[in-house]
C-alpha cells in the first residue's frame, strides 16, 4: 500500500457544495479529523447555480408564515410521499440555519425596516425565500467558505473518487485520483459523508454542470445503502432552449417571482388554463382568490406562473405538443413586459448580464424562450432522518445524494435550506461515529490494486467503443424513455437499451495518458450514470400512477395506495432489485396541520 498517497481523516467529506462544507464544518467543529474532496475548483460547486433564494419560515414579510405552513407546503408540494420526520425537521431548523449564516457574514437584501427581505416562489404560500438578489447560491458558498478558512480541516480538489473502501460493512475511506496527474491516492476514514450533488448529466436537457454524474449516488449503492424515489426527477420549467450558447442554462424561478409571465407564440398568458381547480382551493389564500385564478383574472395576487414546477413544467410541454410553442419548441417568458429595465437590473442582475454576455440577449427588453430542463433529482440514497445515516453504518449522505425531504416534488428554494439543515446533521453524526470507533477499519491491499485495475481498464481495452458516443447515447436514451412523460413501453425500451449500453462499458477504450485525460473521466463517468438511469427507469416502471414529476402517460391519474409507499432499490447479487415500502404513520397532530386554518395564529 506504500505506493499509494496517503491521506487518514477521521471524517471524510466527499462533495464541497453547500451540503460538503456544512458538513465538514460542523465534523470540525466537533473535533474531528476532516478531509473535504473536491471534484472540481473549490468555488466551482453547483450550489452557486441555485439563484432564486432559500426557504425558511422567518415570517419577515408576512407573519402568518410558520414551520407548520411551509411543513405542509412540503408535503403538498411532494405530493405526500416526503419522509414526513425529515419536513418536520427541515421545516423547524431552517430559520436558526438562515441566522447562522448571516452570523458568519452572508448579506442578504433587507426589509425597509431591516429585516432580512423574502420573496414568493412557487408552491410557498407566503414569501419565504430569504435571497441575494439572484445570486442567493454564490452567497452561500462565499460564506460557508470564508467560514471554513477558520475550522481546522483539509481540503483536496480536482479529485476524484472511483471508490469507497469497504471493511465488512462499514466505510473504511475511499480511493481515487488527482485529475492534473492521473496519480492514485488512498484515503483512509473512520465515517464518510457523501455530498457531490445530482445526476442530471443523464438527461440531454439538464442545467446541471459536468460534475454532476451521480458519484455519491453510485458509492453509495455499491457500499450497500439503498436509493429510495429515483423515479421522481425534477424539470425545472424554464430552462433556456434559445440561443444554443445557453441551451439548458436556466432562468431562476425568480424571473417569474418577480413578476415575469409564459407566454404561448399567441400572446397568451396560458398557465391560467392548467390551474388544477382542486390545487386553486387548496392554495389561494381566499375562495375570491381561487375564483380569480380558474377565471384567468390577470389581478390574482399571486400569479398563475407560480405553482409547483411539475404543473408549470407540464403546462409549457403541452403547449408546444398542440403547436403553440415558440419558434425553437418552448414557451416565452417574459418580464420586460411586466417590469421597468432598471427594477429587472436591480433584482435580477445575473440574470441580466448572464444572457447579454453569453447570448446578447437582453431580457430587460426581449423574452427569454424556455422549455423544461432536468434540474433536480428528488429521489437518492435512503437516510435516517435525525442523522443523514445511510444503511449503512458510517456512511452518511446529505443534499442531493440523499433522499426523504422533497418526495414527488421539490419546492424552490428548500435545496439550499436542505444543505444547510442536513449538512450540519450529517458532519455532526459522522464525527460522533467516528469519535466512538476505537480503531481505524481496515484496508486491504487486494482491494486497492482491484480499484486501480478497474479504473485503468480502458487504457488496456481491445475495444472501440468511443465514451463520447456512448454518453450522447445515454442521455438520449433517458431523454426519449424516462423524461417528463413516460409510458410502460418506453421505460421497457429504455431498460432494454441501457442494458446493451451497460454491456458495452468493458469495451470502452481511451488513448493517452491519465493526466488531465477528459475521455477517461468520462468512461468513469458513464459506470456510474449507467447505474443511476438504470435505477431512475426502474422505479419508474414500477410506480403505475402519475404524481408529481413523476408523469405516466398510460397512468394519469395518483394511487391513493400508492401515496402510502416509497420506491426502494438495492443490490441483490449484482442485480437491482426494487420493494414497495410502506412510510411510518405520520403522527395525528402532523396530519392535522396539512389542513391548517389559513389563519390560525402568528409565527411561532
Amino acid at each position: 500500500m506504500n505506493k499509494y498517497e496517503t491521506h487518514e481523516h477521521d471524517v471524510l467529506v466527499i462533495g464541497a457544495g453547500g451540503a460538503g462544507l456544512r458538513a465538514a464544518t460542523e465534523a470540525a467543529e466537533q473535533g474531528a479529523s476532516v478531509g473535504l474532496v473536491s471534484k472540481s475548483l473549490l468555488g466551482k460547486a453547483h450550489t452557486v447555480m441555485a439563484e432564486g433564494g432559500l426557504a425558511a419560515a422567518m415570517g419577515n414579510v408576512d407573519d402568518r408564515d410558520n414551520w407548520k405552513i411551509h411543513f405542509r407546503d412540503t408535503m403538498r408540494g411532494g405530493k405526500y410521499v416526503n419522509d414526513w420526520r425529515m419536513a418536520k425537521i427541515h421545516a423547524q431548523d431552517a430559520p436558526a440555519r438562515v441566522n447562522e449564516l448571516e452570523e458568519w457574514g452572508a448579506v442578504f437584501d433587507r426589509t425597509p425596516d431591516g429585516r432580512i427581505l423574502q420573496r414568493p416562489f412557487g408552491g410557498h404560500r407566503y414569501p419565504r425565500l430569504v435571497h441575494v438578489g439572484d445570486r442567493t447560491g454564490l452567497e452561500m458558498i462565499r460564506t460557508l467558505q470564508n467560514h471554513s478558512i477558520h475550522q481546522n480541516f483539509t481540503t483536496y480538489t480536482e479529485f476524484i473518487v472511483t471508490n469507497l473502501l469497504m471493511d465488512g460493512n462499514h466505510p473504511a475511506g475511499a480511493f481515487g485520483f488527482w485529475r492534473t496527474t492521473g496519480k492514485f491516492v488512498l484515503f483512509k476514514a473512520k465515517a464518510v459523508i457523501l455530498a457531490s450533488g445530482g445526476l442530471g448529466r443523464a438527461f440531454n436537457y439538464t442545467s446541471n454542470s459536468w460534475e454532476c454524474t451521480g458519484d455519491g449516488q453510485a458509492l453509495a449503492y455499491r457500499a450497500g445503502a439503498e436509493f429510495m424515489d429515483m423515479e421522481f426527477v425534477q424539470f425545472h420549467p424554464t430552462g433556456m432552449v434559445w440561443p444554443p450558447s445557453v441551451r439548458g442554462v436556466l432562468v431562476t424561478e425568480g424571473v417569474r417571482g418577480e413578476g415575469g409571465v409564459l407566454l404561448n407564440n399567441k400572446g397568451e398568458r396560458f398557465m391560467f388554463n392548467y390551474i388544477p381547480e382542486m390545487f386553486a382551493k387548496e392554495t389561494a389564500d381566499t375562495p375570491q382568490e381561487a375564483k380569480r385564478w380558474l377565471e384567468g383574472d390577470p389581478s390574482a395576487r399571486r400569479p398563475p406562473e407560480l405553482l409547483t414546477r411539475d404543473v408549470v413544467a407540464r403546462a409549457i410541454k403541452a403547449e408546444v405538443q398542440a403547436g403553440r410553442g415558440s419558434p425553437h419548441g418552448g414557451a416565452f417568458l417574459n418580464i420586460a413586459s411586466q417590469r421597468s429595465p432598471d427594477y429587472i437590473k436591480r433584482k435580477l442582475p445575473s440574470m441580466y448580464h448572464q444572457f447579454m454576455k453569453l447570448a446578447e440577449l437582453d431580457i430587460t427588453r426581449e423574452p427569454m424562450e424556455v422549455h423544461p430542463t432536468c434540474h433536480y433529482a428528488m429521489g437518492g440514497v435512503r437516510v435516517d432522518p435525525e442523522t443523514a445515516q445511510t444503511g449503512v453504518p458510517g456512511l452518511f449522505a446529505a443534499g442531493e445524494v440523499a433522499t426523504g425531504l422533497h418526495g414527488a416534488n421539490r419546492l424552490g428554494g428548500n435545496s439550499l435550506s436542505d444543505l444547510l439543515v442536513f449538512g450540519r446533521a450529517a458532519g455532526l453524526h459522522a464525527a460522533q461515529y467516528a469519535k466512538k470507533l476505537e480503531q481505524w477499519p481496515k484496508v486491504t491491499a487486494k482491494e486497492l490494486e482491484q480499484a486501480e485495475a478497474e479504473a485503468m481498464a480502458p487504457f488496456h481495452s481491445q475495444g472501440s467503443e468511443n465514451p463520447y458516443e456512448m454518453l450522447a447515447e445515454l442521455r438520449t436514451c433517458m431523454e426519449d424513455h424516462a423524461g417528463i412523460q413516460r409510458t410502460k413501453e418506453g421505460l421497457e425500451k429504455g431498460l432494454a437499451e441501457l442494458k446493451k449500453i451497460k454491456d458495452r462499458l468493458v469495451h470502452l477504450r481511451v488513448e493517452g495518458t491519465p493526466a488531465y485525460n477528459p475521455a477517461w473521466n468520462y468512461c468513469l463517468d458513464l459506470k456510474n450514470l449507467v447505474l443511476i438511469s438504470e435505477a431512475i427507469a426502474l422505479s419508474a416502471l414500477h410506480r403505475e400512477e402519475s404524481r408529481g414529476a413523476h408523469t405516466r402517460v398510460d397512468f394519469p391519474e395518483s394511487s391513493p395506495e400508492l401515496e402510502k409507499v416509497n420506491t426502494t432499490l438495492h443490490d441483490k447479487k449484482g442485480n437491482m432489485e426494487w420493494s414497495h415500502v410502506v412510510r411510518p404513520e405520520m403522527p395525528e397532530e402532523l396530519k392535522q396541520l396539512l389542513t391548517l386554518p389559513e389563519e390560525q395564529g402568528k409565527n411561532e
